[in-house]
């Protein structure tokens, strides 16, 4: 019978083996809780956005569903966003959660920069939208162009102006405008 002289391959393999199966039975507990949290979560998170559709559909009331949609699925992102860090550190990866914390924090920031165009003119439709004075069908002067506004989207507005239609970002309009006849 031939026998492995101590430190050989299979004390080492015999000993990993060992290793993991305590560290298995160490990390079951947390994982369950790990699991247990992500259960909860998402039906607090569910409980959560009925809320914020509710309050949506009440204060948006005859607005383009497009501006709910979109308010939720920001919320909604920030939401699971932020259970995904709090599941980090349930299973015991504070240090992980941290670092992800932090590299989406520069990777907002850096988005929101190369974005900060698109963002300016969907804030400033927001407001064209809401504004009583701004409607498909009437007459205004924007900069240097009069003529009738035909649409008004998230990000740009679309004008008829001399039998063509001219197509503006929403924050270039909403700077200055002036409403023609009433």
């Amino acid at each position: 019978m031939v026998t492995d002289p101590p430190g050989t391959v299979g004390e080492i393999v015999g000993e990993a083996i060992d290793r993991l199966l305590t560290d298995f039975a160490a990390a079951v507990p947390k994982v369950v809780a790990g699991l247990l949290f992500l259960l909860v979560a998402a039906v607090a998170v569910r409980v959560i956005m009925l809320l914020v559709r509710w309050i949506l559909d009440r204060t948006l009331v005859g607005d383009s569903p497009v501006y709910r949609q979109f308010v939720t699925a920001i919320v909604t992102a920030f939401l699971w966003f932020a259970v995904a860090l709090a599941f980090l550190g349930v299973v015991g990866l504070e240090s992980v959660a941290a670092a992800l914390g932090t590299a989406s924090g520069f990777l907002a920031l850096g988005v929101s920069y190369a974005l900060s165009d698109m963002i300016e003119d969907a804030v400033a439709g927001i407001y064209l939208l809401r504004d009583p004075d701004f409607n498909p069908g009437d007459t205004i002067t924007a900069g240097d162009m009069t003529g009738e506004i035909l649409t008004i989207e998230l990000r740009k507005t679309r004008i008829a102006v001399d039998g063509d239609t001219v197509v503006r970002g929403n924050a270039e309009i909403e700077k200055r405008w002036t409403r023609r006849g009433a």
